[in-house]
Protein backbone atom coordinates (compact mmCIF):
# COMPACT_ATOMS: atom_id res chain seq x y z
CA UNK A 1 0.00 0.00 0.00
CA UNK A 2 1.19 3.49 -0.84
CA UNK A 3 0.38 5.92 1.98
CA UNK A 4 -0.62 9.51 1.20
CA UNK A 5 -2.05 12.22 3.42
CA UNK A 6 -4.96 13.00 1.09
CA UNK A 7 -6.89 11.62 -1.85
CA UNK A 8 -8.65 14.39 -3.78
CA UNK A 9 -11.41 13.52 -6.25
CA UNK A 10 -11.88 16.00 -9.11
CA UNK A 11 -9.54 18.50 -10.73
CA UNK A 12 -11.45 21.74 -11.22
CA UNK A 13 -11.10 25.07 -9.46
CA UNK A 14 -12.07 23.71 -6.04
CA UNK A 15 -9.68 20.75 -6.22
CA UNK A 16 -6.75 22.80 -7.52
CA UNK A 17 -7.25 25.39 -4.78
CA UNK A 18 -7.25 22.64 -2.16
CA UNK A 19 -4.22 20.95 -3.69
CA UNK A 20 -2.37 24.24 -3.39
CA UNK A 21 -3.12 24.26 0.34
CA UNK A 22 -1.69 20.76 0.54
CA UNK A 23 1.38 21.59 -1.55
CA UNK A 24 2.13 24.72 0.44
CA UNK A 25 2.02 22.69 3.64
CA UNK A 26 4.07 19.74 2.34
CA UNK A 27 1.30 17.13 2.36
CA UNK A 28 1.38 14.14 0.04
CA UNK A 29 -1.70 13.62 -2.11
CA UNK A 30 -3.19 11.86 -5.12
CA UNK A 31 -5.81 13.39 -7.42
CA UNK A 32 -8.39 11.38 -9.38
CA UNK A 33 -10.01 13.02 -12.41
CA UNK A 34 -11.89 11.68 -15.42
CA UNK A 35 -12.75 15.08 -17.00
CA UNK A 36 -16.46 14.25 -16.76
CA UNK A 37 -17.26 17.61 -15.15
CA UNK A 38 -16.98 20.63 -17.43
CA UNK A 39 -18.10 23.60 -15.34
CA UNK A 40 -14.57 24.85 -14.58
CA UNK A 41 -13.42 24.26 -18.16
CA UNK A 42 -16.31 26.16 -19.75
CA UNK A 43 -16.28 28.96 -17.17
CA UNK A 44 -15.71 32.36 -18.71
CA UNK A 45 -13.27 33.03 -15.87
CA UNK A 46 -14.49 36.56 -15.26
CA UNK A 47 -14.39 37.59 -11.62
CA UNK A 48 -15.78 40.71 -10.02
CA UNK A 49 -16.94 41.70 -6.54
CA UNK A 50 -20.38 43.01 -7.56
CA UNK A 51 -23.63 41.31 -8.56
CA UNK A 52 -24.31 43.38 -11.64
CA UNK A 53 -27.94 42.52 -12.13
CA UNK A 54 -29.01 44.36 -8.97
CA UNK A 55 -25.80 46.19 -7.98
CA UNK A 56 -25.17 44.40 -4.70
CA UNK A 57 -22.03 43.04 -3.05
CA UNK A 58 -20.81 39.52 -3.70
CA UNK A 59 -20.77 37.45 -0.51
CA UNK A 60 -17.44 37.99 1.32
CA UNK A 61 -16.03 39.74 -1.74
CA UNK A 62 -13.08 41.39 0.00
CA UNK A 63 -11.86 38.20 1.70
CA UNK A 64 -12.36 36.11 -1.42
CA UNK A 65 -10.47 38.50 -3.68
CA UNK A 66 -7.48 38.73 -1.36
CA UNK A 67 -7.15 34.97 -0.96
CA UNK A 68 -7.85 34.19 -4.62
CA UNK A 69 -5.38 36.67 -6.09
CA UNK A 70 -2.62 35.51 -3.75
CA UNK A 71 -3.24 31.85 -4.61
CA UNK A 72 -3.32 32.40 -8.38
CA UNK A 73 -0.11 34.43 -8.16
CA UNK A 74 1.59 31.52 -6.36
CA UNK A 75 0.45 29.14 -9.10
CA UNK A 76 1.70 31.50 -11.79
CA UNK A 77 5.10 31.74 -10.15
CA UNK A 78 5.34 28.01 -9.48
CA UNK A 79 4.30 26.85 -12.96
CA UNK A 80 5.74 29.84 -14.83
CA UNK A 81 2.43 30.64 -16.54
CA UNK A 82 0.12 33.64 -16.81
CA UNK A 83 -3.48 32.95 -15.87
CA UNK A 84 -4.75 35.98 -13.91
CA UNK A 85 -5.34 38.91 -16.26
CA UNK A 86 -6.33 42.44 -15.34
CA UNK A 87 -9.45 43.37 -17.27
CA UNK A 88 -11.59 46.48 -17.32
CA UNK A 89 -15.23 45.51 -16.74
CA UNK A 90 -18.03 47.78 -17.90
CA UNK A 91 -21.70 47.50 -17.00
CA UNK A 92 -23.84 48.69 -19.91
CA UNK A 93 -26.74 50.86 -18.74
CA UNK A 94 -30.11 50.50 -20.45
CA UNK A 95 -31.77 53.56 -18.90
CA UNK A 96 -31.30 56.66 -16.76
CA UNK A 97 -32.92 54.69 -13.93
CA UNK A 98 -30.08 52.13 -14.06
CA UNK A 99 -27.54 54.93 -13.92
CA UNK A 100 -29.22 56.27 -10.79
CA UNK A 101 -29.30 52.80 -9.22
CA UNK A 102 -25.56 52.50 -9.86
CA UNK A 103 -24.78 55.78 -8.10
CA UNK A 104 -27.07 54.88 -5.20
CA UNK A 105 -25.23 51.57 -4.80
CA UNK A 106 -21.83 53.29 -4.91
CA UNK A 107 -22.75 55.16 -1.72
CA UNK A 108 -22.90 51.89 0.24
CA UNK A 109 -19.69 51.31 2.25
CA UNK A 110 -19.17 47.72 1.03
CA UNK A 111 -19.66 48.65 -2.62
CA UNK A 112 -17.85 51.98 -2.72
CA UNK A 113 -14.41 50.39 -3.40
CA UNK A 114 -15.76 48.55 -6.43
CA UNK A 115 -18.03 50.98 -8.30
CA UNK A 116 -16.48 53.88 -10.18
CA UNK A 117 -18.33 57.20 -9.92
CA UNK A 118 -17.28 58.18 -13.44
CA UNK A 119 -19.92 57.55 -16.06
CA UNK A 120 -18.17 56.34 -19.22
CA UNK A 121 -19.52 57.28 -22.64
CA UNK A 122 -19.56 54.74 -25.42
CA UNK A 123 -16.89 55.28 -28.08
CA UNK A 124 -17.26 51.98 -29.96
CA UNK A 125 -19.33 52.36 -33.11
CA UNK A 126 -20.23 48.67 -33.02
CA UNK A 127 -21.72 48.76 -29.50
CA UNK A 128 -25.18 50.17 -28.85
CA UNK A 129 -24.90 51.90 -25.48
CA UNK A 130 -26.66 55.28 -25.52
CA UNK A 131 -26.73 55.47 -21.72
CA UNK A 132 -23.05 54.65 -21.33
CA UNK A 133 -21.28 52.38 -18.86
CA UNK A 134 -20.34 52.07 -15.22
CA UNK A 135 -16.91 50.61 -14.47
CA UNK A 136 -16.47 47.79 -11.95
CA UNK A 137 -13.14 48.10 -10.15
CA UNK A 138 -10.89 45.19 -9.09
CA UNK A 139 -12.29 42.83 -11.71
CA UNK A 140 -10.27 40.42 -13.84
CA UNK A 141 -10.25 37.23 -15.86
CA UNK A 142 -8.76 33.90 -14.89
CA UNK A 143 -7.74 31.68 -17.79
CA UNK A 144 -9.35 28.56 -16.33
CA UNK A 145 -8.52 26.33 -19.30
CA UNK A 146 -4.80 27.09 -19.08
CA UNK A 147 -4.89 26.74 -15.28
CA UNK A 148 -6.48 23.29 -15.39
CA UNK A 149 -4.36 22.01 -18.28
CA UNK A 150 -1.08 23.20 -16.79
CA UNK A 151 -1.91 22.10 -13.26
CA UNK A 152 -2.85 18.62 -14.44
CA UNK A 153 0.42 18.43 -16.38
CA UNK A 154 2.26 19.40 -13.20
CA UNK A 155 0.42 16.72 -11.22
CA UNK A 156 1.15 14.06 -13.85
CA UNK A 157 4.83 14.93 -13.86
CA UNK A 158 4.88 14.50 -10.07
CA UNK A 159 3.01 11.19 -10.26
CA UNK A 160 0.08 12.71 -8.36
CA UNK A 161 -2.70 12.44 -10.96
CA UNK A 162 -4.71 9.34 -11.84
CA UNK A 163 -6.73 9.95 -15.02
CA UNK A 164 -9.61 7.63 -14.31
CA UNK A 165 -13.04 7.56 -12.73
CA UNK A 166 -13.04 7.18 -8.96
CA UNK A 167 -14.95 4.06 -7.85
CA UNK A 168 -16.73 4.68 -4.57
CA UNK A 169 -17.32 0.98 -3.97
CA UNK A 170 -13.55 0.41 -3.70
CA UNK A 171 -13.28 2.51 -0.56
CA UNK A 172 -12.50 0.44 2.52
CA UNK A 173 -12.48 1.86 6.02
CA UNK A 174 -9.87 0.55 8.44
CA UNK A 175 -9.92 2.20 11.87
CA UNK A 176 -8.43 5.69 11.29
CA UNK A 177 -7.44 5.06 7.66
CA UNK A 178 -9.19 4.71 4.32
CA UNK A 179 -7.91 2.27 1.70
CA UNK A 180 -8.50 2.52 -2.04
CA UNK A 181 -6.91 -0.22 -4.15
CA UNK A 182 -3.17 0.22 -3.48
CA UNK A 183 -3.56 3.57 -1.69
CA UNK A 184 -3.96 4.27 1.99
CA UNK A 185 -4.92 7.72 3.30
CA UNK A 186 -6.21 9.61 6.29
CA UNK A 187 -8.52 11.88 4.30
CA UNK A 188 -10.58 11.79 1.11
CA UNK A 189 -11.82 15.14 -0.24
CA UNK A 190 -14.55 15.05 -2.89
CA UNK A 191 -14.40 18.13 -5.13
CA UNK A 192 -16.46 16.73 -7.99
CA UNK A 193 -18.80 19.55 -8.90
CA UNK A 194 -22.09 18.22 -10.23
CA UNK A 195 -20.54 14.75 -10.17
CA UNK A 196 -21.47 14.66 -6.49
CA UNK A 197 -24.92 13.48 -7.55
CA UNK A 198 -23.31 10.06 -8.20
CA UNK A 199 -21.46 10.04 -4.88
CA UNK A 200 -23.20 7.68 -2.41
CA UNK A 201 -21.77 9.54 0.58
CA UNK A 202 -22.82 13.09 -0.35
CA UNK A 203 -25.42 12.76 -3.12
CA UNK A 204 -28.30 13.76 -0.83
CA UNK A 205 -26.87 17.22 -0.25
CA UNK A 206 -29.11 19.85 -1.89
CA UNK A 207 -26.89 20.57 -4.88
CA UNK A 208 -29.17 21.38 -7.79
CA UNK A 209 -26.93 22.03 -10.78
CA UNK A 210 -27.54 24.76 -13.33
CA UNK A 211 -26.55 24.26 -16.95
CA UNK A 212 -24.63 27.08 -18.58
CA UNK A 213 -23.69 27.50 -22.23
CA UNK A 214 -21.04 29.82 -23.67
CA UNK A 215 -19.91 30.78 -27.15
CA UNK A 216 -16.53 31.77 -28.48
CA UNK A 217 -16.95 34.22 -31.33
CA UNK A 218 -14.55 35.94 -33.74
CA UNK A 219 -15.05 39.51 -34.87
CA UNK A 220 -12.39 41.69 -36.47
CA UNK A 221 -14.65 44.72 -36.41
CA UNK A 222 -15.59 44.67 -32.72
CA UNK A 223 -12.16 45.68 -31.37
CA UNK A 224 -13.07 45.42 -27.67
CA UNK A 225 -10.39 45.53 -24.99
CA UNK A 226 -12.83 45.67 -22.07
CA UNK A 227 -15.36 43.13 -20.87
CA UNK A 228 -18.96 44.29 -21.15
CA UNK A 229 -21.87 43.06 -19.05
CA UNK A 230 -25.27 43.62 -20.58
CA UNK A 231 -27.90 40.92 -21.17
CA UNK A 232 -24.82 38.69 -21.62
CA UNK A 233 -21.12 39.06 -20.91
CA UNK A 234 -18.70 39.75 -23.75
CA UNK A 235 -15.13 39.01 -22.69
CA UNK A 236 -12.12 39.72 -24.93
CA UNK A 237 -9.61 36.86 -25.28
CA UNK A 238 -7.25 38.46 -27.78
CA UNK A 239 -6.77 37.77 -31.52
CA UNK A 240 -10.31 39.03 -32.26
CA UNK A 241 -11.82 36.27 -30.10
CA UNK A 242 -14.46 36.80 -27.40
CA UNK A 243 -16.34 34.67 -24.90
CA UNK A 244 -20.10 35.26 -24.81
CA UNK A 245 -22.14 33.89 -21.95
CA UNK A 246 -23.98 32.59 -20.26
CA UNK A 247 -27.31 30.81 -20.20
CA UNK A 248 -29.10 29.37 -17.15
CA UNK A 249 -31.03 26.12 -17.48
CA UNK A 250 -32.28 24.39 -14.33
CA UNK A 251 -33.76 21.29 -16.03
CA UNK A 252 -31.21 19.99 -18.54
CA UNK A 253 -28.39 18.22 -16.68
CA UNK A 254 -26.29 17.24 -19.69
CA UNK A 255 -22.99 18.73 -20.86
CA UNK A 256 -24.25 18.88 -24.45
CA UNK A 257 -24.52 22.31 -26.13
CA UNK A 258 -28.00 23.03 -27.46
CA UNK A 259 -29.41 24.94 -30.40
CA UNK A 260 -31.74 26.73 -27.98
CA UNK A 261 -28.80 27.90 -25.89
CA UNK A 262 -26.92 29.17 -28.92
CA UNK A 263 -29.96 31.04 -30.22
CA UNK A 264 -30.54 32.67 -26.82
CA UNK A 265 -26.95 33.89 -26.61
CA UNK A 266 -26.96 35.11 -30.22
CA UNK A 267 -30.21 37.03 -29.74
CA UNK A 268 -29.00 38.75 -26.59
CA UNK A 269 -25.61 39.54 -28.10
CA UNK A 270 -27.15 41.08 -31.23
CA UNK A 271 -29.29 43.36 -29.06
CA UNK A 272 -26.23 45.53 -28.39
CA UNK A 273 -23.39 44.32 -30.65
CA UNK A 274 -23.90 45.78 -34.11
CA UNK A 275 -21.27 44.15 -36.29
CA UNK A 276 -20.62 40.83 -37.96
CA UNK A 277 -19.18 37.90 -36.00
CA UNK A 278 -18.84 34.16 -36.39
CA UNK A 279 -19.26 31.42 -33.79
CA UNK A 280 -16.03 29.48 -33.33
CA UNK A 281 -16.98 27.22 -30.43
CA UNK A 282 -20.01 26.35 -28.33
CA UNK A 283 -19.57 24.68 -24.93
CA UNK A 284 -21.81 23.67 -22.04
CA UNK A 285 -21.35 22.54 -18.44
CA UNK A 286 -23.30 22.08 -15.22
CA UNK A 287 -22.56 24.61 -12.51
CA UNK A 288 -22.71 23.13 -8.98
CA UNK A 289 -25.36 25.42 -7.51
CA UNK A 290 -27.03 25.25 -4.10
CA UNK A 291 -30.47 26.52 -3.13
CA UNK A 292 -29.11 29.01 -0.57
CA UNK A 293 -26.29 30.10 -2.91
CA UNK A 294 -23.56 29.08 -0.50
CA UNK A 295 -20.87 26.39 -0.93
CA UNK A 296 -21.03 22.90 0.52
CA UNK A 297 -18.03 22.25 2.74
CA UNK A 298 -17.46 19.83 5.59
CA UNK A 299 -17.06 16.34 7.01
CA UNK A 300 -19.40 13.41 6.52
CA UNK A 301 -21.46 12.86 9.70
CA UNK A 302 -20.74 9.11 9.79
CA UNK A 303 -17.47 8.60 7.88
CA UNK A 304 -15.10 11.03 9.54
CA UNK A 305 -12.36 10.58 6.91
CA UNK A 306 -14.57 11.83 4.09
CA UNK A 307 -14.97 15.52 3.21
CA UNK A 308 -16.78 17.55 0.58
CA UNK A 309 -15.72 20.74 -1.19
CA UNK A 310 -18.44 21.74 -3.60
CA UNK A 311 -21.31 24.07 -4.49
CA UNK A 312 -19.25 26.97 -5.87
CA UNK A 313 -22.04 28.01 -8.22
CA UNK A 314 -21.34 30.72 -10.79
CA UNK A 315 -18.44 32.36 -8.95
CA UNK A 316 -15.95 29.54 -8.55
CA UNK A 317 -12.93 31.65 -9.51
CA UNK A 318 -13.39 33.85 -6.44
CA UNK A 319 -14.90 31.34 -4.03
CA UNK A 320 -12.69 28.28 -4.59
CA UNK A 321 -9.50 29.53 -2.87
CA UNK A 322 -11.51 30.84 0.10
CA UNK A 323 -13.43 27.62 0.76
CA UNK A 324 -10.33 25.47 0.13
CA UNK A 325 -8.51 27.39 2.85
CA UNK A 326 -11.50 27.02 5.16
CA UNK A 327 -11.62 23.24 4.66
CA UNK A 328 -7.87 22.82 5.10
CA UNK A 329 -7.90 24.73 8.39
CA UNK A 330 -10.89 22.70 9.52
CA UNK A 331 -9.19 19.36 8.82
CA UNK A 332 -5.68 20.18 9.97
CA UNK A 333 -6.23 22.76 12.70
CA UNK A 334 -9.76 21.99 13.93
CA UNK A 335 -10.81 25.52 13.07
CA UNK A 336 -14.62 25.71 12.89
CA UNK A 337 -16.06 26.21 9.44
CA UNK A 338 -17.96 29.35 8.56
CA UNK A 339 -21.55 28.29 9.42
CA UNK A 340 -22.77 29.65 6.09
CA UNK A 341 -20.77 27.04 4.16
CA UNK A 342 -20.86 24.13 6.63
CA UNK A 343 -22.87 21.18 5.30
CA UNK A 344 -24.27 20.72 8.82
CA UNK A 345 -26.77 23.44 7.95
CA UNK A 346 -28.55 20.69 6.03
CA UNK A 347 -29.79 17.27 7.11
CA UNK A 348 -28.59 14.51 4.80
Amino acid sequence: MKAVDFIVVGCGLASISFCEQLRQNNHSFIVFDDTSQKSSLVAAGLYNPVILKRFSEVWKAKEQLEIAQALYKRIEDHLNIKIDHELQLLRRFTSVEEQNMWFDASDKPKLEPYLSLTLLKNSNAHIDAPFGFGEVLKAGRLDTETLIDEYKSFLRAKGCLIDTTFSYNLLQFDESMVNYENLSTKNVVFAEGFGIKQNPYFKSLPLNGTKGEVLTIRSKALQLTQAIKSSVFVIPLGNDLYTVGSTYNWRDKSNRPTQTGEEELMTKLKSFVKCDFEVIEHLAGIRPTVKDRRPLVGRHPEFSNLYVLNGLGTRGVMIAPYVAQELYNYIQHNKPLDPEIDINRFTF
